[in-house]
């Protein structure tokens, strides 16, 4: 009698362990299943700006780089989980390389490719709200997604760096440019890597500021990373 009751514990326990473990461990990725999950998210993105709407003779001077990061909050919208909305809040900072200068005054920018230097430090607070579709689930964080959303930028600091023929000297707080640009974006990939395109509706600089009337608009590139 006590063999057979042996047996049918072994059976029970092994059963409820093939069940418990039915999901393939290499697809796991948590250790308890929570059927209400988020993915509130902390986001950090690495871009490049290819700036639109130039003016005639303006040209890019190596990279300009982009560093992003802030905080997402996960709201699904069906049982699945798998579609929601996420607004959030963050910081990005700018670093423009061209042959845009601007004058010590503030009153006159010019295209010149004769200089040492020639930078624009931009820092925005930044409001994203985007639309969420993933093929997640509540044992893994392991999933492809594209995301899209819209994005409010406030011009928090800028600075502008300039060595050349006209002396040296840093240009803060300049009124030329937008205080606020709207933009869209979107972000597709699996996992942690993610691709990243962003277009900016409103131009940088406020209008006639530049030769030509152009605006410049931010139009960035690169990669996004998610951490939960």
């Amino acid at each position: 009698m006590k063999f057979y009751i042996f047996i049918f514990l072994f059976l029970t326990t092994f059963c409820f362990g093939q069940v418990q473990d039915s999901i393939p461990g290499i697809e796991r990725t948590v250790s308890v299943d929570d059927p209400k999950y988020r993915e509130d998210q902390i986001y950090f993105g690495i871009t490049h700006s290819m700036l639109m709407n130039s003016p005639n003779g303006y040209k890019p001077n190596s990279f300009s780089t982009g560093i992003s990061f802030g905080f997402l909050r996960d709201f699904p919208i069906n049982k699945q989980r798998n579609i929601a909305f996420a607004p959030g809040v963050g910081i990005a900072f700018y670093n423009l390389r061209n042959n845009l200068n601007v004058s010590e005054d503030k009153q006159t920018f010019y295209i010149n490719s004769d200089y040492t230097r020639n930078v624009q430090n931009l820092t925005y607070l930044e409001i994203p709200i985007e639309f969420r579709w993933r093929t997640s689930t509540m044992y893994s964080h392991k999933f492809w997604r594209i995301y899209a959303g819209v994005k409010y930028s406030y011009l928090l600091r800028d600075k502008a760096k300039y060595e050349g023929p006209f002396g040296k000297y840093n240009v803060k707080s300049n009124p030329a440019y937008n205080k606020s640009i709207v933009g869209a974006y979107i972000t597709a990939g699996f996992n942690t890597w993610n691709v990243y395109a962003y277009y900016g509706f409103n131009p940088i600089f406020k209008k006639d500021n530049l030769p030509d009337n152009k605006s410049l608009n931010f139009f960035n590139v690169g990669l996004m990373f998610y951490i939960l």
